[in-house]
C-alpha cells in the first residue's frame, strides 16, 4: 500500500511542559490505524500537532505526508494536501447553515454525506449550525463534513467524544466510507474501536509504548491500563 503518513522523533512541549517525546508513527494508504491511550496520554495533542493547529508546532522531529515534509506548514496548507481532523468537541458556527458548512471545500454532495452519518438531509441542510443542535447532531454533521472533503488521511479524535450518540455500527460505517477515500487514524481510549483496525499503537505519557497487531496492543493496553495516564504506570 505504501506509507502515507510518517512521523519520526516528534517532540512537543506546551508551556514549557513536555507533552510528546520521540513519537514514531506510520499510517499506510487505505489503512485504519488506531491510536489507544488513557486520558492525559497526549492523544489530542498529537492530533493537533499532526493537523498543524496553532500552538502545537513540534520542537523536534518530522511529519511527512506522502513523502513531503509538512512539519512547518500551517493547518490550511495541510488541509489542502488532504489532511482532515474531526475534533473531540464538535464546533458551532453561528450564522452558518449545515448546507453551507458541508459545501466549504467539499467535493461530495452534502445530502449524500448526511445520509452516511444517519441524518435525513431534508431535516438538516437548512438548519443553522448552532446551539439549537445537540452535541450528537453536531458530531454527526462534523463527520459528514470530513466525508465531504474526501481527505487522503482522516484524523478522528475520540469519535464518541464521551457521549453515546453513535453506535459501534454507525462508527464503523463512517470509517468504511472514509477508508474508501483514503486512510484513517482513529484516536481513542476505547479498546473496542481498535478490534477491527489494520494496525494499532498505544500512547502513554507522551510516548508510543506498544505498536503492531491490534490484538496485542489491546491486550497490553488492558493489562497496564490506568484511568488517567500519569506517564509512569504504563511504562513501569
Amino acid at each position: 500500500m505504501g506509507t502515507l503518513l510518517e512521523v519520526t522523533g516528534l517532540g512537543l512541549a506546551l508551556g514549557g511542559r513536555p507533552i510528546l517525546a520521540g513519537i514514531d508513527l506510520t499510517v499506510a494508504r487505505g489503512e485504519l490505524h488506531v491510536l489507544l491511550g488513557a486520558n492525559g496520554a497526549g492523544k489530542s495533542s498529537l492530533a493537533y500537532a499532526l493537523m498543524g493547529c496553532a500552538g502545537y508546532r513540534p520542537q523536534a522531529g518530522r511529519i511527512l505526508l506522502d513523502g513531503e515534509d509538512v512539519t512547518a506548514l500551517p493547518l490550511h496548507e495541510r488541509a489542502r494536501r488532504g489532511l482532515a481532523l474531526a475534533w473531540q468537541e464538535p464546533a458551532r458556527f453561528e450564522g452558518l447553515t449545515v448546507a453551507d458548512y458541508l459545501a466549504i471545500g467539499g467535493r461530495r454532495e452534502p445530502a449524500e454525506c448526511l445520509r452516511e452519518v444517519g441524518l435525513a438531509p431534508e431535516d438538516y441542510l437548512g438548519r443553522p449550525l448552532d446551539k439549537t443542535l445537540s452535541g450528537g447532531e453536531r458530531k454527526r454533521i462534523e463527520l459528514a463534513g470530513v466525508l465531504a472533503l474526501e481527505p487522503r488521511l482522516a484524523l478522528l479524535d475520540e469519535p464518541t467524544a464521551g457521549i453515546d450518540f453513535l453506535s459501534q455500527a454507525e462508527i464503523e460505517d463512517v470509517i468504511r466510507a472514509l477508508r474508501r477515500q483514503g486512510a484513517v487514524l482513529l484516536i481513542t481510549h476505547q479498546e473496542r474501536l481498535a478490534a477491527g483496525a489494520d494496525r494499532a499503537s498505544q500512547l502513554c505519557g507522551g510516548r508510543i509504548v506498544c505498536a503492531g497487531e491490534p490484538a496485542a496492543v489491546i491486550a497490553n493496553y488492558k493489562a497496564r491500563r490506568c484511568r488517567r495516564c500519569d506517564g509512569e504506570t504504563c511504562n513501569g
